[in-house]
């Protein structure tokens, strides 16, 4: 089985962080995003996942080599695509056509989840989905009593259905997927100027290709900054039964659970958490912080900071509740 994860979005709702870092690599509870939806979609796979195709912007060596590290991490094959011009899901998806092959899983890489199933591999396709309260802003599945899914519907202004795509999907003719996504590309077929999956999957269906939806317990955005802090705090809600690995320094300093303090991190004086990340190398010190993520190498002094995004080697001092700083800043 084969993993493609399209990733090569700007993610400008998430600037400033995105201007230093692609949104799928920030850290979601001392992890890259993207390492926690492959993880994920390995636990919930039937089947061992030989490659994982990763399908990005021009991010550099480095976070090209961290991905291919991430792949080797799970026992499969890293490798590299790209998309150099943003042209559709189903155009990101044929940036690695040579992977689409065989049983595939595309997952888009702003998206986390819980789940607590194995993906049944024998299925033709699985579209996962989550129950939300306003379906307008999504795509949208129906079903029929089957448990089929007869309709695709985007954006629904009216209601049609509560259950929407949350971006993973699962193939088992992964050649079958490349050929219709082929023919949107050939033909020319866009909406609103790019190539889309959706249109992929109705003529799928169409032809008899009978998809079923894969439901997720909960289903987590990265979005924006206050998506990803509240992403970050239930990730923390998952994992808190987990014993901690890193190294740290606790300089009368207490930490209300769940956190997840990096290795290196020196706590000075401070009360930490409920929610908190930081990042490899920081200190904080004099300080309240809580429901926030830090990151590396920054330093936090005399600060109160809650639902708050600190970036890379940046300094924070004062109090706020809704800070969003970029990396290598230095607010007083």
């Amino acid at each position: 089985m084969k993993i493609i994860i399209p990733m090569a979005g700007m993610g400008k709702r998430m600037r400033p962080h995105t201007l230093t870092t692609p949104k799928p690599l920030i850290p979601i509870a001392g992890k890259p995003m993207v390492q926690r939806i492959v993880e994920d979609i390995t636990k919930v796979c039937d089947e061992k996942v030989d490659e994982i195709a990763f399908v990005v912007g021009r991010f550099g060596k480095e976070a090209e080599e961290n991905l291919i590290k991430v792949a080797e991490s799970l026992g499969a094959k890293g490798s590299i695509f790209y998309q150099d011009t943003p042209l559709g899901t189903a155009h990101a998806i044929m940036c690695a056509k040579e992977c689409v092959t065989g049983k595939v899983v595309v997952a888009f890489a702003d998206t986390l989840f819980k789940a607590d199933f194995k993906l049944d591999s024998s299925k033709e396709g699985i579209i996962w989905v989550q129950k939300v309260e306003d379906p307008k802003p999504f795509g949208v599945v129906k079903i029929d009593s089957n448990n089929v899914i007869t309709d695709f519907v985007e954006k629904p202004q009216e209601f049609i259905s509560d259950l929407a795509i949350i971006g993973i999907y699962y193939f088992k003719d992964g050649d079958y997927l490349r050929k219709e996504l082929q023919y949107l590309l050939d033909n020319n077929i866009t909406d609103k100027g790019e190539f889309q999956l959706t249109n992929a999957l109705e003529n799928m269906k169409a032809k008899g290709t009978k998809f079923s939806p894969g439901k997720v317990s909960e289903w987590l955005d990265c979005g924006n900054k206050d998506a990803t802090v509240y992403t970050n705090s239930r990730i923390l809600e998952f994992i808190k039964d987990q014993p901690r690995t890193t190294k740290f320094v606790n300089n009368n300093s207490v930490i209300t659970e769940p956190c997840f303090i990096g290795e290196g991190v020196q706590l000075i004086n401070s009360k930490v958490g409920p929610h908190v990340s930081i990042g490899t190398n920081t200190i904080v010190e004099n300080s309240i912080v809580k429901n926030s993520i830090i990151q590396t190498n920054s330093k936090i002094k005399n600060a109160e900071l809650s639902n708050s995004m600190i970036g890379n080697f940046s300094e924070f001092t004062g109090k706020s509740n809704d800070a969003s700083i970029s990396d290598y800043s230095t607010i007083r």
